[in-house]
């Protein structure tokens, strides 16, 4: 049985992060890495959304994100930009 070194280990466990998603326009499925996602976190749930552009047919998608997707994309690396209101 062959060891793995620790950095080995570390370097394995550091691949690309892939999420799945699908365009609303074309109906493509598809994966896309964390650089292709944007994540904006609003004070509510109608402000809370990511989005990216399709891949098949570049149109540019936005879906709502609720807590689970939200912790999904931030643990995979998704560029996150947090919305502030005014009040």
């Amino acid at each position: 049985m062959r060891e793995m070194s620790a950095m080995q280990g570390f370097a394995a466990s550091m691949a690309p992060v892939l999420f799945k998603a699908a365009c609303p326009d074309c109906r493509s499925r598809f994966e896309l890495a964390a650089g292709a996602l944007r994540l904006a976190i609003g004070a509510s749930r109608r402000t809370t959304f990511y989005s990216f552009t399709c891949p098949e047919c570049g149109s540019s998608v936005r879906k709502p994100a609720g807590e689970r997707i939200v912790e999904l994309l931030t643990g995979g690396g998704v560029r996150t930009l947090r919305l502030h209101t005014t009040v």
